[in-house]
């Protein structure tokens, strides 16, 4: 098996807590190189704990030529430049979500990924979990019969008052983050042919950042899918399926610790049964997939999957302006 020389663009909390152990624990598919921080302290604080190289400034790691593959955790409004950088120099490129704050860039980063047959991944993590895997099973056994509606949510209260989602500049708001994660979801479990039919969302006056908000979008024989999401909501991570014999609900949907042991709550002319499923580290899961693709097929599909992802997001920004 080829094992990918991987570094690290930012010192992001996702990747401190989350990222960067997945991919130490994968170490016949991943050898972690190093980790850049425009701030030399940070990087070296970063590469003592995990057993890399520090590297000050981010040009200075894509232009590594022991690296094949680049994490990038930074903001949503700085991936423009950064990901086409690393895509110019012939690396492969994993980048949180959302991957563009345009669809523009997103078509201009899938380009130029294609051009050199790069792997190019957004990071919606949750997709890799194995509950998800179990409620298609579910769907399939006919256990809630046609599926007839999709619903889900992701919100939270108020975050700090600095905190960089709030900051416009550098691609923040609800609608560049957690809407991703229902809108998601909602072409995980129903397809790519949905598309958004109409939105809502509430701008912050001050500063025009995106709170909160909700969209519809409409598929294929009459079902449809509504999604909600904010940062000033009490706490929502969670999807339903309603089907023509009964529904699906999913808790912790999208943010389930390695050790969290999710349950589904299923109703149907059987009565209400809680099921549970099994712990799962998706990050972990989501480096194998990014690995699968670099190394063999299946780029098109991400590249496919970027492209839908943000035109939609784009799409419930322009409805919700018309409304």
């Amino acid at each position: 098996m080829k094992i990918i020389r991987i570094g690290v663009l930012g010192c992001a909390k996702v990747a401190d807590l989350s990222v960067i152990p997945a991919i130490k624990n994968l170490p016949d598919n991943f050898k972690l190189i190093a980790v850049a921080s425009r701030d030399y302290k940070k990087a070296r604080s970063f590469a003592q704990k995990f057993n890399c190289e520090p590297i000050e400034g981010y040009g200075n790691l894509i232009n590594r030529k022991d690296i094949d593959a680049i994490y990038i955790p930074l903001p949503t409004g700085l991936h423009a430049e950064w990901v086409n950088k690393a895509l110019f120099a012939g690396k492969h490129v994993y980048a949180e979500k959302s991957i563009a704050s345009k669809f523009s860039e997103a078509k201009e980063m899938v380009h130029n990924a294609k051009a050199s047959n790069l792997a190019l991944m957004e990071g919606y993590m949750f997709q890799y979990h194995s509950q998800h895997q179990h409620v298609m099973k579910l769907i399939k056994d006919g256990v809630i019969g046609e599926i007839r509606h999709f619903s889900a949510s992701f919100g939270f209260p108020p975050l700090s008052p600095g905190n960089f989602r709030y900051d416009k500049i550098i691609g923040g708001g609800a609608l560049m983050d957690a809407a991703g994660y229902p809108l998601r979801a909602a072409f995980f479990i129903l397809g790519n042919e949905l598309k958004v039919a109409g939105a809502s969302v509430y701008y912050d006056s001050k500063n025009g950042t995106s709170i909160y908000g909700s969209a519809y979008l409409s598929g294929k024989n009459g079902i449809g899918a509504s999604i909600s999401f904010g940062f000033d909501n009490y706490y929502q991570c969670s999807y339903q399926l309603w089907g023509s014999k009964g529904k699906i609900i999913v808790e912790r949907a999208y943010t389930p610790g390695p050790d969290f042991i999710p349950t589904f709550l299923i109703e149907n002319a059987d009565g209400k049964q809680v099921i549970k499923s099994t712990p799962d580290n998706h990050f972990q899961k989501a480096f194998l997939e990014f690995h699968r693709i670099i190394v063999g097929e299946g780029k098109k599909n991400h590249y496919n999957d970027i492209l839908v992802q943000s035109k939609n997001l784009e799409e419930i920004k322009i409805q919700s302006q018309i409304i």
